[in-house]
């Protein structure tokens, strides 16, 4: 059975190089729309590993409380927010009390500051951010080397800062930052700690940051309207839910909203965001499934009708191999064999292109690649129904000739 087989596969890849312009006209056809199908999935999946790698980081039982809950913000007309001002967050963390939890505060305080090393300086594209001792933990942050603020560095304002890795490969690409000084609009921090990598988040570098004390920041860059941010991180997930109604009531109190008003603030838990991502996902694995039948669709009429062709031309030799005794099902299995490797063949170079392609977009606009073998698998189960659909009447056809009419055939 298994010398049948092989022989088969051997007979069929000897046709295919004796009509080997046909063949690849055939395998460019399948490998277009699998090159589409593994395209947008390795996108998709690229995006979803960017996403949820940025958000989870920040851990599944964390949340924040914002001016707006920007990411489910509809687009129509609603009451403009007040900024969430010092005052209030200041009032909000020492009101807030929910066991287990503990609460930062943090704005951005410019995203256009120049940063100074000795003769050294970077381009004024640094963002500067302001925070307190709990706010490198709560936001899901990790020290490479040194070490983060502590309560005394905060409360004394002491003129200390934390990088982003980025200022490894620019400012001190060739000495230890730990320790050094740096100016900021004119102040000298030491540095007291390297943030590890974090990436870009949509071509956003989040590796050029420095963090400086809250109230230092404030000093430094003040501004009207100035917004704050407070994160929340519960101790265990399952308090995630009672620490944001907590939360939820004691932000209504320090904004002095009365039972009937709604709030005037956005509270996002981290877990939200990646089930919204998620949900979204959904929609576009739809779109790539709907791709995948119109691959198979379109694939299966022009690899039916090149196979037909190919019987066809071939009448002649399957009168040859059933006067030689060859059976029905011996001749179908050798067109059905041959249909299958056109279809594998696409299924293959249409991978390798989608992959490629995928590669291209993701690098393009900063996603990490990821390989979807999802996509692969799902990109030669394609190919390999698409050579089922188109293969099985033309070995049919084959099979039913009659011998005498077709050694007749010229």
């Amino acid at each position: 059975m298994f010398k049948l087989f092989r022989e088969n596969i051997r007979v069929a890849l000897g046709s295919i190089r004796t009509q080997l312009l046909r063949t690849v006209l055939t395998v460019l056809i399948i490998a277009i729309g699998i090159m589409a199908l593994v395209g947008i999935l390795t996108v998709v999946a690229a995006l979803e590993n960017e996403l949820t790698s940025n958000f989870a980081s920040m851990g599944a039982n964390t949340f924040t409380i914002n001016q707006y809950d920007y990411s489910s913000r509809s687009s129509e007309e609603e009451k403009p927010h007040p900024a969430i001002t010092f005052q209030q967050a200041r009032d909000f963390k020492e009101r807030f009390s929910y066991p287990f939890s503990t609460c930062s505060l943090s704005f951005a305080a410019t995203s256009s500051a120049e940063v100074r090393y000795e003769s050294e300086k970077t381009d004024p594209e640094i963002t500067i951010m302001g925070v307190d001792n709990l706010f490198i933990t709560n936001s899901g942050l990790e020290i490479q080397s040194g070490r983060d603020f502590t309560g005394f560095d905060i409360e004394n304002n002491n003129y200390t800062c934390i990088l982003g890795s980025d200022f490894l490969k620019g400012l001190f690409k060739n000495t230890q930052p730990i320790g050094k000084t740096i100016s900021i609009r004119g102040a000298r921090f030491k540095v007291i700690g390297v943030l590890k990598e974090r990436g870009s988040t949509f071509g956003n570098s989040q590796d050029l940051r420095v963090f400086i004390p809250i109230q230092i920041a404030r000093s430094l860059f003040s501004m009207p309207n100035t917004n704050y941010t407070i994160s929340v991180m519960a101790g265990r997930n399952e308090l995630l839910n009672a620490a944001v109604d907590n939360a939820t009531i004691t932000m209504r109190d320090v904004r002095k909203l009365s039972p009937v008003e709604q709030n005037d603030f956005g509270v996002v838990r981290s877990d939200d965001l990646i089930n919204r991502v998620m949900e979204i996902s959904v929609y576009l694995d739809g779109a790539a499934f709907l791709i995948s039948i119109i691959t198979i669709f379109g694939s299966s009429i022009a690899l039916m009708n090149i196979m037909i062709v190919s019987v066809t031309e071939r009448t002649r030799e399957i009168g040859v191999r059933k006067a030689l005794g060859a059976k029905k099902t011996t001749i179908a299995v050798q067109f059905f064999i041959e249909t299958l490797v056109i279809g594998q063949l696409g299924g293959f170079v249409g991978s390798i292109f989608g992959l490629l392609i995928g590669y291209i977009i993701s690098s393009f606009i900063g996603f990490a690649f990821v390989i979807p073998w999802g996509a692969i698998v799902w990109a030669f189960v394609v190919s390999f129904l698409v050579a089922i659909a188109s293969g099985l009447y033309p070995a049919i056809k084959a099979a039913k000739l009659d011998p005498i009419e077709a050694l007749r055939y010229e």
